[in-house]
């Protein structure tokens, strides 16, 4: 097991060990940490995980990352090039939408995880988490912006995008949430050329 690997299992251990959100976790099957390449250049950050997600243990298993798989291919990419998690690890009951303490309670792993994993970009899918790091801002406005902030000690760039879940009930986000994944890799590319500058 990678040093990496190990510091993650220990965020699992942790959670767990601190009993975060013990009424979550009391209903929940599975703590859903996250999935893919630990290396990766780009970590997705959702809400919480669903019903799915939690019967199996994995984050973006139903419908809405079947349409994530889709984007990913279409910009050039596929899961294992990626990371992907959840702001809280524990399925809220019946879906709900995740209570503000709730979020607040697994921040602190959250960081840890991008501290770890060292991600160029980090993309928001949808409200809920773009809001964890950019409060009070629409989503309709900065969609898909590259927005440089700092977390912790490290300065991250964050790029908003929409849900895959509701880009499925919506003909017209689709078509927007293609675009601004296409320009994923473009952001990074960029992003590399500006270091290079440096």
């Amino acid at each position: 097991m990678s040093k990496k690997q190990t510091l993650l299992e220990q965020i699992r251990a942790d959670i767990i060990r601190n009993n975060v959100c013990p009424d979550l976790a009391k209903t929940a099957k599975n703590l859903v940490m996250g999935d893919g390449n630990i290396d990766a250049d780009i970590v997705f950050i959702g809400e919480a995980p669903g019903k799915k997600e939690d019967e199996v243990g994995l984050p973006f298993i139903g419908a809405a990352g079947k349409f994530l798989n889709e984007m990913l291919a279409t910009a050039g990419m596929t899961r294992e090039d990626v990371y992907i998690t959840n702001i809280v690890k524990y399925r809220p009951p019946n879906n709900r939408d995740p209570l503000p303490q709730e979020k607040k309670d697994f921040l602190p792993y959250l960081v840890r995880q991008l501290d770890i994993i060292r991600p160029k970009i980090v993309v928001t899918l949808g409200r809920h988490s773009m809001d964890y790091f950019l409060p009070g801002i629409k989503i309709s406005e900065i969609h898909g912006q590259p927005q440089h902030m700092t977390l912790g000690d490290n300065q991250i760039v964050i790029v908003p995008l929409y849900h895959p879940a509701a880009a499925l009930y919506n003909g017209g986000l689709r078509a927007t949430l293609i675009e601004d994944f296409i320009q994923l890799p473009k952001i990074i590319s960029i992003l590399d050329n500006e270091k290079e500058k440096q």
